[in-house]
């Protein structure tokens, strides 16, 4: 379902720790650049003054059992890191879901969860954005939905969700999250293009027109568009063999 999440960060060096300590605990591969960090499906950039800070994102990424999680959450907190939940289950979100929770230096919150699902899937579990309006935020994603891989789109009071057989994004609707990045895989450039087309001429804004983009490597192709509340949304396409 993502491609890949990425945050802007306050201070690369505190980010990086952070990331370090609690993704370490996955056996996340890690690669560095002069622009960020990665690890995987997730990575991170240093904020700009035309790029701020991502604010209020909830990533929540795969632990391959309970004592992962509890792992990952008594790793942050042993290193300094502010909890935002202790390990325990969640029925309220599945039957078999068991999570923790903590902050990043930016006060994001990162969770490692374990659902006792055992099929093989890509660090990100979910995503959670608080958005400003939520009926606006589910017609744009309603929109995207198609091109990304999504399916549902329905919610109860205050949560709107979306969802595939590898990952799920939930709108909530509150104090908007701002400056994420996320981007979904595509399998052919036509799905970027007309992913394009369609959010321009709903009335969103243009963020990257559809093109390689050979800074990333040679047949990346993607496009951009904002959201309502002006998160960077992408669709690309690889154009990898194998």
């Amino acid at each position: 379902m993502f491609d890949h999440v990425t945050i802007r960060v306050s201070d690369r060096g505190a980010s990086e720790a952070f990331y370090d300590t609690t993704l370490g605990v996955f056996g996340a591969a890690k690669t560095t650049n002069e622009h960020g960090a990665e690890w995987e499906d997730f990575s991170l950039v240093p904020a700009t003054h035309d790029n701020p800070v991502t604010q209020r994102l909830h990533v929540g990424f795969v632990a391959a059992s309970r004592e992962e999680v509890d792992h990952f959450w008594r790793a942050g907190v042993d290193a300094g890191y502010r909890e935002d939940g202790r390990p325990g289950p969640r029925p309220e979100y599945s039957p078999d879901y068991y999570g923790a929770f903590l902050l990043d230096p930016d006060g994001n919150s990162a969770e490692a969860v374990h659902d006792g699902d055992t099929r093989e899937r890509v660090m990100i579990d979910h995503v959670w954005m608080r958005v400003s309006d939520l009926e606006a935020s589910r017609r744009f994603y309603a929109l995207v939905a198609p091109f990304a891989g999504l399916e549902g789109g329905s919610g109860t009071a205050g949560r709107v969700s979306f969802g595939s057989d590898t990952g799920g994004l939930t709108l909530v609707h509150g104090g908007a999250t701002r400056n994420a990045h996320l981007a979904f895989g595509a399998t052919e450039d036509e799905a970027v293009d007309a992913f394009h087309r369609a959010t321009t001429a709903a009335g969103y804004r243009d963020n990257g027109a559809p093109g390689e983009r050979a800074v990333y490597h040679p047949g990346y192709y993607g496009a951009f568009v904002l959201d309502p509340d002006g998160n960077n949304i992408e669709i690309v396409n690889h154009n990898r063999v194998g």
